[in-house]
């Protein structure tokens, strides 16, 4: 397969996938005329991580998932330990977010939004 048709059916942009075999995380085949030749297990791969990104773990994470993919003598446990980090990180994300919500929400529900000058918002964000 080409890049195009590896693209197509991972459903990843061919420039995702030119970086991601910059980074080393994936290594095609070349051609005698130097263009990528992807294979099945490129497919898999690239596949493994579309999905990994998509549930937001980083490049390095990518890469240690990968890794232990690869390794048929993996313990089960590194991966969840691993999946377990990336989702306590998902949760304090959450939590923060809830509160920067519930702040705005709250200066929000201060502000009039008449003509008048006076703004609850403005006066917080100045911290006076």
């Amino acid at each position: 397969m080409n890049i195009g048709e590896i693209a197509e059916r991972t459903q990843l942009p061919a420039k995702t996938i030119r970086y991601y075999e910059e980074i080393n995380l994936i290594k095609p085949k070349r051609d005698a005329n130097g263009y990528r030749v992807f294979v099945e297990s490129d497919q898999h791969k690239l596949q493994f991580l579309g999905r990994a990104r998509g549930l937001g773990f980083s490049i390095q994470d990518c890469r240690t998932l990968l890794s232990l993919y690869e390794d048929d003598t993996r313990e089960s446990a590194d991966v969840k330990l691993l999946a377990t980090e990336h989702l306590n990180e998902i949760d304090r994300k959450i939590a923060e977010l809830k509160t920067m919500r519930d702040t705005l929400g709250d200066l929000v529900n201060k502000c009039a939004g008449d003509d008048r000058p006076d703004c609850p918002i403005l006066r917080d964000l100045s911290g006076i």
